[in-house]
């Protein structure tokens, strides 16, 4: 029987290693046999990779959420009238909270389901030798896990059962988005003082003439802190890359939140599988087959729609 600790590959042995016989098999580890294995090879149950059951609803959903944020930001005139840069830095930064927090308060739920990998045997046999020169091709980046998103669902489960207001979420995605700590900041100082009052004010409408730092405060800040422990790569290749691909989506926010500023009643967000996403008039050029984003601008809301590429 095979003595690995828990949460290892049965590919693996104890100490995170290849187990021999995967090892004599292996082409690739036979010729860079001091290359660790990537965590990709571990098909544990827990980090096998899984994907949503209904991808183009849950986008559509999570592209609303996004649009719903940059909202929130437009009309908050303490972000408004920061530097141009410090909202860029700001929103690179926080974006992944922000989200998280959008999803919570809208009660978005979705499933995922394993998605199929080959067998052990089948990769070994089918795997190529790599030469150090290589081809040139980046490996194809490992879907989200199990395991992640567990504890994804579970910060929102936890989020849930707090029961917060309109105004709580409000007050607690200002506590975010005042990030001093965010590299870069030209009025670090300014937003650390914007991040105290936001703060203050939760206080306030959480527990109104009690002390801080005590019950349903200190749950709500807790939950809070969980944020931080998902990483905003999980959030784009969960929500959005199996629909519109490769986007930076701290870039696309950027231009959400520039399109919203101007006058114009509709723009467009065309982006490619590469990540990369270009703002232009609505009519100024054709949609690529990767994929097309509309944002539509106005008086009120806006909207984001997702059309996923054939």
């Amino acid at each position: 029987m095979s003595s690995s600790q828990p949460g290892t590959c049965p590919c693996q042995g104890a100490a995170g290693r290849p187990a021999i016989l995967y090892a004599l098999l292996s082409p690739s580890l036979r010729a860079r046999p001091s290359v660790p294995p990537v965590r990709s090879r571990c098909l544990c149950r827990q980090h096998r990779p899984v994907r949503l059951c209904a991808p183009h609803r849950t986008c559509r959903e999570a592209l609303d959420v996004l649009a719903r944020t940059v909202g929130f930001l437009r009309n908050l005139p303490s972000f408004c009238q920061l530097p141009p840069q410090d909202q860029q830095q700001l929103l690179r930064g926080c974006w992944g909270p922000l989200f998280l927090l959008g999803l919570a308060q809208d009660a978005v739920t979705f499933e995922v389901a394993e998605a199929p990998v080959p067998s052990i045997l089948k990769k070994i046999l089918l795997e190529e030798p790599r030469s150090s020169a290589g081809s040139g091709q980046l490996p194809d980046r490992p879907q989200p896990s199990l395991a992640a998103v567990q504890w994804l669902q579970c910060c929102l489960e936890s989020f849930w059962s707090l029961k917060l207001g309109p105004k709580e979420y409000a007050y607690l995605k200002e506590t975010i988005i005042f990030n001093p700590d965010v590299p870069g900041l030209h009025a670090s100082s300014r937003i650390g003082h914007l991040q105290q009052e936001a703060r203050h004010a939760l206080y306030e409408v959480l527990e109104p003439g009690r002390p801080a730092g005590q019950g349903r405060v200190a749950r709500v800040l807790l939950t809070t802190s969980t944020l931080k422990s998902i990483p905003p790569s999980l959030l784009g290749d969960l929500f959005f890359r199996p629909i519109i691909g490769d986007m930076d989506i701290a870039g696309l926010l950027e231009d959400m939140l520039l399109l919203s500023q101007p006058v114009p009643a509709q723009a467009e967000i065309k982006c490619d599988r590469r990540g990369q996403s270009t703002a232009v008039p609505k009519g100024g050029a054709r949609a690529p087959r990767a994929g097309l984003a509309q944002l539509h601008g106005g008086q009120g809301q806006l909207r984001f729609s997702c059309h996923p590429s054939r």
